[in-house]
């Protein structure tokens, strides 16, 4: 890897996070306006696959789109618009602050089925840190305290959780489409081939609205595309191991936009399982790269 290209990367990265921030302030200020959930993904995606028609346009043209693998990218379409809608329903349902905390629980699900579903190895040492980060779950949501009002939201935290499980689940489903096809043509069909469903239900969710809240929708689809490719800009130009652990500074974004538009702070219990759920994912990244280096020296000629 270029060294030269990796503060690009950090870069495009940390400004892949600040967008999708304000997106998901833009989505709670939406729906506080009369904005339903339908609206705001198909708005989502439609902002995403303009940008990404324009760049394929632009860049390495129609033809880089072909693929022989469609049924994969029809696949992580659906996995990836119903895990797109439960996060969004978490956002929606939760302060943002502690709707991205349990996001952070992405690689501890991610661990898993890698394990389960790929038979990745799985050390000991990244099993310990999947117990601290559900650990760090646990205290986050207080499962115990849903009905005494002392814990997040049900609907909230159980629409949190099954969004960073969905996000893992799509994980898998890009190492193994990965394995043929470019970031670029899958961001694109992920995109155009939600349009379709999404259409349907903005049929039935459509409302009319005052010109501010259109714009709202409009800017939730043009920060959702923006931040996508800058996301996937920064995968080219350094490894994971460097670009992922940037994405946790989202919570700082979460957290300062929520005390500045809402007033609201984080609850206590969040302050205590963030470093835990936090300190797992940062484990996770860095044993992931250990791994990848060490197999990649021993695929090495030895002299």
């Amino acid at each position: 890897m270029d060294q030269d290209r990796l503060p690009a990367a950090i870069a495009l990265r940390l400004t892949s996070v600040a967008l999708f921030a304000v997106m998901n302030l833009c989505i709670k200020l939406a729906e506080a306006g009369g904005a339903q959930l339908g609206e705001i993904l198909f708005f989502r995606q439609a902002g995403a696959a303009l940008m990404m028609i324009g760049v394929v346009l632009a860049g390495p043209g129609v033809a880089s789109l072909r693929s022989e693998r469609m049924g994969a990218h029809v696949l992580r379409a659906v996995v990836g618009l119903s895990t797109m809608a439960v996060t969004f329903g978490g956002i929606l349902r939760l302060q943002l602050a502690e709707a991205t905390t349990i996001g952070f629980s992405m690689p501890i699900f991610a661990t898993v089925l890698g394990a389960l579903v790929l038979g990745e190895p799985t050390g000991w040492r990244r099993w310990a840190a999947v117990l601290a980060g559900f650990a760090g779950v646990l205290i986050v949501t207080r499962p115990g305290g849903f009905a005494g009002g002392g814990g997040l939201p049900l609907v909230g935290a159980a629409m949190g959780l099954a969004g960073a499980f969905g996000t893992a689940c799509v994980s898998i489903l890009l190492r193994q489409i990965g394995r043929t096809e470019s970031a670029m043509t899958t961001v694109f069909w992920f995109s155009t081939l939600s349009i379709p469903p999404l259409a349907i239900v903005y049929l039935f969710a459509f409302q009319p609205h005052g010109p501010s809240l259109w714009a709202m929708l409009l800017a939730i689809g043009l920060l959702g595309g923006g931040a996508q490719l800058a996301m996937t800009a920064s995968l080219a130009r350094g490894p994971v191991s460097v670009v992922v652990p940037m994405d946790y500074t989202s919570l700082l974004w979460a957290t300062a936009l929520g005390w500045l538009a809402f007033g609201t702070l984080p609850a206590p219990q969040v302050w205590i399982g963030a470093p835990l759920i936090v300190g797992s994912g940062l484990f996770i990244v860095w044993r992931e790269h250990v791994r990848r280096r060490t197999a990649t020296r021993q695929a090495l000629p030895q002299e």
